[in-house]
């Protein structure tokens, strides 16, 4: 048992995570097909080892494979095997996972992009439990249990004829779907200080002394797209930029590609010179008008600079005016601000942090 213990990391104590440890329990002992449904980095690996060493089976082989990972011809040879001579370069028989997993499990991840082909053999695998080598016409009689792992939704993919519906039938005796770290505000502290614990002892440090208010605050106000692989980078980074296990954790970093200096993009040549000139504010506006009665709508104001000027300060100066006049009609809510002046909203706290406007922010904006 120690070696469930070791790839046993599911933490948490959320209503819907404790729901989800449930359905494991129930469903583990059964030597039956299960699909685990959810987004990236929740955790369904994690849920595929504990099914396995939670069922009888869990002495025997357990294997894992990213089908995503392969083309068709190789994923076909990694799962089935190959004979002598299938192919240049296949000079001796070669047992494939479903052989080598034979009496144990088996873990099928990004199942939804599996071809026609590798669907069809996996379905004759599930429905009579056997298979024919890749170059082969002698049936393999294997007893295996399948784990598969999706983060698309299968039923609309079968509708549309992308997956197969008989092979989603026989996959889905049960479908464990995983809740997103966003739903499970009560497990976020607990995971990060779980994280953050062991990349101390991984750094040596004598202790860790927890998270401030805001580092917390932080991790909680956070949607965390990349879900528990995203909290784990984003907390272990924050230790080892900490650098002094006697202060809490304070500054947390949630995108390291954060920075005023970021590329926002490939830039074509000819718009390398076009872009990169800051556009510099009026200093002194002198209206030019003929002696003769011209309508002044048809002819453009000329505006002149007096010269010389310090540009940089001048386009400094500019960018702190119309951030803070976009922050004033965006109510302070940093994301619609970051629309009104077609950046990222990581973009724009670089812009914040540079020009020192956060803490002159009011206290209630939104972020």
């Amino acid at each position: 048992m120690s070696r469930f213990r070791q790839q046993d990391n599911l933490l948490g104590q959320s209503n819907s995570f404790l729901e989800v440890l449930e359905q494991i329990s129930q469903i583990a002992p059964l030597n039956k097909p299960v699909l685990i449904i959810g987004e990236r980095g929740t955790g369904k690996e994690l849920v595929a080892a504990r099914l396995h060493y939670l069922s009888k089976r869990w002495e025997q082989n357990y294997l894992k494979l990213n089908c995503a990972a392969l083309s068709e011809s190789l994923l076909e040879t990694e799962l089935f095997g190959y004979e002598a001579g299938a192919f240049t370069g296949a000079q001796k028989r070669r047992e494939g996972r479903f052989e080598v997993a034979n009496n144990g499990t088996l873990f099928l991840d990004e199942l939804a992009n599996t071809s026609g082909l590798i669907q069809e053999k996996l379905l004759r695998v599930i429905e009579y439990g056997e298979f024919e080598r890749v170059g082969g016409s002698r049936s393999v009689k294997v007893d295996v249990r399948i784990v598969a792992a999706t983060n698309e939704d299968l039923p609309s993919l079968a509708d549309s004829g992308e997956f197969r519906p008989d092979l989603l039938d026989r996959l889905a005796f049960d479908v464990i779907t995983l809740p997103p770290l966003r739903e499970r505000q009560e497990d976020i502290m607990m995971l990060a200080e779980h994280f953050a614990i062991n990349m101390a002892r991984e750094l040596d440090m004598e202790l860790f002394s927890g998270f401030t208010e805001k580092a917390k605050r932080t991790l909680l106000d956070y949607e965390w797209p990349g879900n528990i692989r995203e909290l784990k980078n984003v907390v272990e980074r924050a230790v080892y930029r900490s650098n002094n296990p006697n202060i809490p954790v304070h500054q947390i970093i949630l995108d390291p590609f954060e920075s005023v200096f970021r590329p926002t993009g490939r830039i074509k040549t000819q718009d390398r010179i076009s872009v990169a000139a800051p556009v510099a504010p009026v200093v002194k506006e002198v209206v030019v008008e003929s002696s003769e009665n011209i309508d002044s709508k048809s002819k453009p104001t000329e505006k002149v600079f007096q010269f010389p000027v310090d540009l940089k300060t001048l386009s400094q100066e500019f960018e702190v005016d119309l951030i803070k006049q976009a922050l004033s009609d965006s109510q302070f809510n940093q994301k619609k601000t970051a629309e009104k002046l077609s950046l990222t909203y990581h973009q724009l706290r670089g812009y914040l942090k540079k020009y020192n406007l956060l803490d002159s922010s009011p206290e209630d904006m939104e972020e």
